[in-house]
């Protein structure tokens, strides 16, 4: 009786994949493109105070080489705050964010540069719509190289004439970094709207348009731009653990399954590129998807095909060709022969291993090039 419910078992688990695979080995599949111990040395950390983190946080982690932004609380004499006591004033905390990059791919003179356009660095009583020294700004450096560049580049923005008063951002060496409570991470993301709208009420946006105006967008554009060409890379596993969700996390890096019908870009139709949620390279267009009626995203052909890597997955008694990402080496999903023309073929995708961008965002994150694939001539 055991051995008959085994195999009902094993036969209902194959049905209910249609095509992916679930594996709890926690070796297979791991290879990073750079081994742990280079990649940690290759990493680093810069720290920013520039008002609400939620902010500073989202401007960030928009520019490329920048593998992770963390809101938090630094500069102050409370161990261990909270959000309650920083917000007080009473703690001497700012709040902050802690920028992991790689500065193979954008340079820490690049992010004081990036830093300086997102803040008014003339005020010192907070930013903007948030007042009391919790909110002031400050560059806290990690080492000699740091505040040698901070106070160059200070002095280079106050002598360029840009702002009437005088910079007081503050030029402080860091002591201790404090993450922020999981609820203010990637706030912007999980909180969209309410984000948007507090942005918009702070009036940041509209004070850095009236400074700097289209030369701030152009400039980003060229710091985005310059990283692109540098590559793509997949970031060490514990900082993976710290950016991705249980979910994403299992499905890129142990092959992990998501629910047909229950995840999030299966029956999306709006037009936009879907990127490696590790690495951020180009995988798939929308251009390209259709709906196979099996409940996870599908699509006829990759977008950039040296983006893709195949390989043979022999797993749950049948052999089929699994689909990995080549810089971030992301377990995506498989391809089946069953699919539409013009190629014939299925790649069935996980969404929780991807990143869609939008038609209308593709230029303000780094991916303009794509754009013409949406034109009407194409």
């Amino acid at each position: 009786m055991k051995t008959i419910m085994q195999i009902g078992i094993i036969i209902l688990t194959g049905l209910l994949l249609l095509g992916f695979q679930y594996s709890n080995n926690k070796e297979k599949g791991k290879s990073a493109l750079v081994p742990k111990k280079d990649i940690q040395k290759i990493l680093k950390k810069a720290t920013f105070a520039g008002g609400c983190f939620w902010c500073v946080e989202s401007d960030f982690e928009k520019v490329y080489g920048v593998v992770e932004a963390i809101s938090g609380y630094t500069g102050g004499h409370k161990q261990n705050p909270t959000y309650k006591e920083v917000s007080s004033g009473k703690t001497g905390h700012a709040e902050a964010v802690q920028v992991i990059y790689n500065p193979q791919a954008v340079s820490y003179k690049e992010l004081l540069d990036v830093f300086w356009r997102h803040v008014d660095p003339t005020d010192s009583g907070g930013q903007f719509v948030d007042r009391g020294l919790q909110y002031r700004t400050a560059i806290f450096y990690h080492d000699d190289e740091q505040r040698r560049l901070a106070e160059e580049s200070k002095r280079e923005l106050a002598q360029s004439g840009r702002f009437d008063k005088s910079i007081v951002t503050e030029i402080v060496k860091l002591d201790q970094f404090y993450p922020a409570e999981d609820y203010h991470q990637d706030y912007y993301k999980k909180s969209a709207l309410r984000y948007k709208f507090y942005r918009f009420g702070s009036g940041r946006d509209q004070f850095l348009n009236r400074v700097w105006g289209n030369e701030n967008t152009s400039e980003k554009k060229e710091v985005r731009n310059n990283i692109r060409n540098t590559g793509y890379q997949k970031p060490d596993d514990e900082i993976l653990k710290q950016k991705l969700t249980p979910l994403q996390y299992q499905v890129t890096q142990h092959e992990g399954t998501e629910p047909p019908y229950r995840n999030k870009y299966w029956d999306n139709k709006k037009e936009g590129i879907y990127v490696d949620i590790v690495s951020g390279e180009p995988l798939f267009s929308s251009t390209d998807k259709f709906d196979s009626r099996t409940g996870w995203p599908s699509f006829t052909k990759p977008l950039e095909p040296g983006n893709i890597v195949e390989r043979e997955d022999r797993s749950l008694f049948m052999v089929r060709t699994e689909v990995r990402s080549k810089h971030g080496d992301s377990h995506l999903g498989h391809v089946f022969s069953d699919g539409p023309p013009p190629t014939g073929l299925r790649y069935c995708i996980n969404s929780a291993a991807l990143r869609f961008i939008s038609k209308a965002e593709l230029t303000n994150e780094g991916y303009g090039q794509y754009v013409g694939l949406f034109s009407k001539d194409y």
